[in-house]
């Protein structure tokens, strides 16, 4: 592979004009075709193989003009203190609000009465407009949803307090200047790093170029592959971070090879060559763990997967074509000035220690410190992961300053908590002898049930064969109680269905949840088996070594539990909430746990390969374990390190936005990388290595056979290019050291 590698940087180096315009021309295509492509009109959550999906599916085909799969509001109006809602002049307010609403657009399915719908109080203080439409939230046109926001302007100058709820006002998450704060951050870390304004704008630049490309493809496909907003922001999110890092390794290795007195065209295939393949493999791990993401068989995760994916696909064939062209026009001021200075002279210095030497050898003298420090730290960090709590976000998630909070609020202390997430129960009595008098015991089953505080009287289809019953639980969506409630119901359910033939389905968004944290839960174990399954034989194949891979494995899923033990600690318990805008603390998203899995564990072996490779090449050509520990940190501590804080600057980016499902998903990548890349990689990783030295590198003979040879290290390319030992670093013989890892 090294060999290809390098062939195709020095073509990519020589033809580096038509290299780049063949890159930018797949933008300009990419960009016309987010441009002209019709809005996405719809963002479908489905979850097959669930109950609740059977019972929407049911009542779309049993109650076609309920528009089941349509977007929904609650207009919540509040009197002022000592007065009711059933007051004459505010009656007359909120009367005159439904029948502007029903005129106001042709997308609405039905208004109710609140004073015909018993959507009034007790107390009488707060009151509802239920509004269903014939299309989903997403179909919503502007003036449809501008006649929503207006309505009740009238009511507030009576008076009376008015917010709406529901998912009709549901828009394109806002992420705010953060993000960009983040892509700053990442520019002055590369211009200390590299201190070369074109060096560090290197990265950035093509790093920009892949995600253009990747998120404009995206957005003219959402209409046709009905993909949601959030698949966009994710692709943005991980291809902007991977693009960086991997132009920054592929530059960094070229300003080594140009030190070391290259051509610089010969150099830019050599940083191709070695630091391309562990590009390459890095984004193919990356890129395992996000399509393994359909294994869940949840279409909406299975798309955001596959779309981030393609994302970082882009992101390393731009840093194996366009990232050496560009190399090409910036010449030698892709160096500092100082080293451009000292090259010119031909003045030949030893390098000092840097930082990275000195820590590895640190390490090398306290291992078992070290070791113990990093694993019971983040062993520590891990405890609150123990407690979590999983669900989906609702409105109560959301910001106070928005309508739609202050609407879940005023329902939770009008109606009790529960009233912001009824259960709707189907009833199916087509294979029923009697069906009315089935349902009726499914009433009264339903109403016997504790922390039930309404069961609404059952609606019969035109057919007569399915019932829907609304049911009202005592506590808020999220809650632990609601979840028994639904188990509850289902266990009644399959009773009623022994004794009668009806089928009783619980569906509704609650439940909804409900079944998609079961089923995150009951695919994690297979996800994490065969994610880490396969990227375990991948590096198996990269380091040619079976206890690196595994150490590679334990030190990721002790950094993913460690971080999820953070994300319960902030997002779930509340610590430190205020400090990245959490304003109600609830359930962790139940997608979290396994979408963690799948992208941190592709981001964490990228500082795997491309720091453990470094120290395999140099351990091939001739150095003792401990020195081939200090050589790959010398080498590759200052990029890794920059890498991840610019990667940890972009994920903490989305920690503004105001979707809660976008801030968690930043904060829990963000605290991810840093416990992975400082602790796991740049602690526990060296001082595991240093305690088993030549072991490390072992292979059984039958293994070693069977296993393809890469050459990530560069040995062929080295031989090919006509290099002895000698004539490069004086690395010893590589063919003994290889029999080494068959001891």
């Amino acid at each position: 592979m090294a060999t290809f590698l390098y062939k195709l940087g020095r073509f990519a180096f020589r033809r580096r004009r038509y290299v780049a315009l063949v890159w930018v021309a797949l933008l300009a295509l990419a960009g016309f075709g987010a441009a002209s492509a019709s809005t996405a009109t719809s963002s479908s959550f489905s979850i097959p193989g669930t109950e609740a999906q059977k019972a929407f599916d049911l009542l779309e085909q049993r109650f076609p003009a309920a528009s089941a799969d349509g977007a929904t509001a609650r207009v919540v109006f509040k009197a002022p203190d000592g007065e009711k809602m059933t007051d004459p002049a505010h009656k007359a307010e909120v009367r005159k609000v439904a029948d502007e609403l029903k005129s106001g657009s042709d997308q609405i399915a039905s208004v109710t009465d609140p004073y015909t719908g018993k959507a009034v109080s007790k107390d009488g203080s707060t009151a509802y407009v239920s509004v269903s439409y014939k299309v989903s939230s997403m179909e919503l046109t502007d003036a449809t949803r501008d006649d929503l926001q207006d309505t009740g302007k009238a009511a507030q100058q009576s008076g009376l307090t008015v917010e709406i709820g529901g998912d009709a006002l549901q828009v394109m998450p806002e992420t705010g200047a953060t993000e960009i704060i983040g892509v700053a951050i990442a520019a002055v870390v590369l211009v200390i790093t590299f201190g070369s304004l074109i060096a560090a704008g290197l990265p950035l630049l093509t790093a920009l170029i892949g995600v253009g490309i990747g998120v404009s493809t995206i957005t003219a496909l959402a209409n046709v592959l009905d993909l949601g907003s959030t698949t966009s922001t994710l692709a943005m999110m991980i291809g902007l971070a991977v693009g960086i890092d991997y132009a920054l390794f592929i530059v960094s290795r070229y300003r080594a090879e140009l030190a070391e007195g290259r051509e610089r065209e010969d150099a830019a295939g050599r940083a191709v060559g070695t630091a391309g393949s562990a590009v390459v493999f890095a984004g193919l791990t990356v890129v395992i763990a996000l399509v393994g993401l359909a294994v869940v068989n949840i279409p909406m995760l299975s798309k955001m997967g596959f779309a981030a994916a393609g994302t970082v696909a882009i992101a390393v064939l731009i840093a194996l074509t366009l990232v050496p062209a560009m190399m090409g026009f910036a010449g030698k001021r892709v160096m500092g000035r100082k080293a451009r200075k000292a090259a010119e002279a031909e003045i030949k210095t030893e390098p000092k220690p840097n930082m990275g030497t000195r820590w590895a050898r640190f390490v090398l003298r306290k291992p078992v410190w070290v070791l113990l420090v990093g694993v019971i730290g983040l062993g520590t960090i891990a405890v609150p992961a123990a407690s979590l709590e999983m669900g989906l976000p609702d409105d109560g998630s959301q910001p106070t300053s928005t309508t739609q909070r202050r609407a879940y609020d005023l329902l939770s202390d009008g109606f009790g908590p529960g009233f912001n997430g009824p259960l709707m129960v189907v009833v199916d009595t087509a294979n029923s002898s009697d069906g009315r008098t089935a349902v009726n015991r499914v009433t009264d089953e339903i109403s016997g049930i504790p922390h039930v505080v309404a069961v609404s009287p059952a609606t019969f289809n035109k057919a007569g064969d399915t019932a829907m019953i609304t049911v009202v639980p005592k506590d808020r969506p999220s809650s632990a109680e609601t979840e028994n409630v639904v188990h509850e119901i289902r266990d009644a359910g399959t009773d009623i269905k022994s004794d009668t033939g009806a089928e009783v389905l619980v569906t509704g968004s609650t439940a909804m949840n409900i079944d998609f944290s079961q089923k995150m839960n009951d695919a994690l174990l297979p996800y994490l088996a065969l994610v880490v399954g396969l990227a375990f034989l991948l590096l198996m194949v990269v380091f040619r070594s079976v206890l690196v891979p595994l150490k590679a494995a334990l030190g990721f899923l002790l950094s993913v539990v460690a971080a999820l033990g953070a994300v319960v600690a902030v997002f779930q318990w509340g610590w430190l909430g205020s400090l990245f805008g959490v304003e109600q603390t609830g359930p962790i998203m139940s997608m979290m746990p396994i979408f963690m899995v799948g992208v941190v564990f592709g981001l964490a072996m990228d500082y795997e390969v491309f720091l453990v490779t470094r120290m395999r090449e140099a351990y091939v050509h001739g150095e003792k374990p401990p020195q081939a520990i200090v050589t790959g940190f010398r080498h590759g501590a200052r990029v890794v390190t920059a890498a991840a804080v610019i990667m940890m600057a972009v994920f903490a980016g989305f920690i503004g936005s105001s979707e809660s499902m976008i801030k968690m998903i930043g904060f829990s990548l963000a605290i991810a990388v840093f416990f992975d890349a400082f602790v796991v990689r740049m602690a526990i990783v060296p001082a595991v290595l240093a305690l088993l030295g030549k072991r490390a590198w072992w292979l059984p003979r039958w293994l070693d056979r069977l296993l393809p040879n890469v050459d990530v290290e560069g040995e062929r390319l080295r031989k090919q290019l006509g290099e002895t030992p000698s004539d490069g670093e004086g690395h010893g013989d590589a063919q003994g050291e290889r029999e080494l890892t068959r001891v």
